[in-house]
């Protein structure tokens, strides 16, 4: 006798939760996503649909195969992995599960997402991130992202949170996680206030933009200190020779 699992039609999508690295395409037109483990070489978008990463002619999520979309039920369970050496400088997904979906006792495996929302960790120094810059890795044709205070740019490639949003598209919301859990009078639960948006520019993307903006002007500014520096050591010490 062949057991079969039970169908279930939900009124709307599942909610679930899982991490991955922004990226950004080469030529900085388009924005995306591309997960930690199995099918980490397929980057993605705000919607998409799974394949195959074994090439197999089925479609995901097929049951004798691992192929389709990961995510799990809770977002503490989600958040447990960004503790791990490789994922520490991965961001938080919020998705909506969509189409058909195998449901197992701590998550999903699935045929299509849309990505919600996005939620960006400090800057590897400890400090809140004000940006995301390249992480220097990627993939053929995209640059991962890592997330970046204004003090740790230092003239990478960068994106604000609300830019990433915008060249995402799709309606995906970018936030960003206060260092210690605290915040401003834009802070919402857990800490994390909300920057980004693709629906256009709003106060919040503005003042986002304006952060980042500032940031490069700061070590722009200590850049030609530096040098302002270095010529008046030069032009002193050849008055003295």
């Amino acid at each position: 006798m062949r057991l079969r699992l039970p169908a279930e039609r939900p009124t709307e999508p599942p909610t679930g939760y899982k991490i991955a690295h922004p990226v950004l395409s080469q030529d900085g037109t388009r924005a995306g996503f591309t997960g930690v483990s199995l099918g980490g070489a397929l980057p993605y978008g705000v919607v998409a649909d799974a394949s195959c990463v074994y090439g197999l002619r089925h479609r995901p999520p097929h049951r004798r195969c691992d192929c389709g979309f990961h995510c799990v039920h809770d977002r503490a369970a989600a958040e447990a992995l960004l503790c791990a050496d490789d994922h520490r400088t991965a961001v938080l997904l919020e998705v909506s599960v969509l189409g058909a979906y195998i449901r197992f006792e701590r998550g999903f495996r699935y045929a299509r997402q849309r990505v919600r929302v996005v939620t960006v960790g400090p800057c590897a120094c400890g400090a809140r991130a004000s940006a995301l810059v390249d992480a220097g890795w990627g993939l053929v044709g995209w640059r991962a992202l890592a997330p970046c205070c204004g003090g740790c740019l230092r003239g990478r490639t960068s994106l604000s949170p609300a830019g990433f949003a915008r060249l995402a598209g799709d309606g995906v919301r970018v936030c960003v996680r206060a260092v210690g859990g605290g915040g401003g009078a834009s802070t919402g639960p857990g800490g994390v206030t909300a920057v980004g948006a693709a629906d256009g520019m709003g106060v919040p993307e503005l003042v986002a933009e304006a952060a980042l903006l500032q940031a490069r002007l700061d070590w722009f500014q200590a850049q030609l200190a530096r040098l302002r520096e270095r010529g008046s050591g030069s032009a002193s010490g050849e008055r003295n020779s």
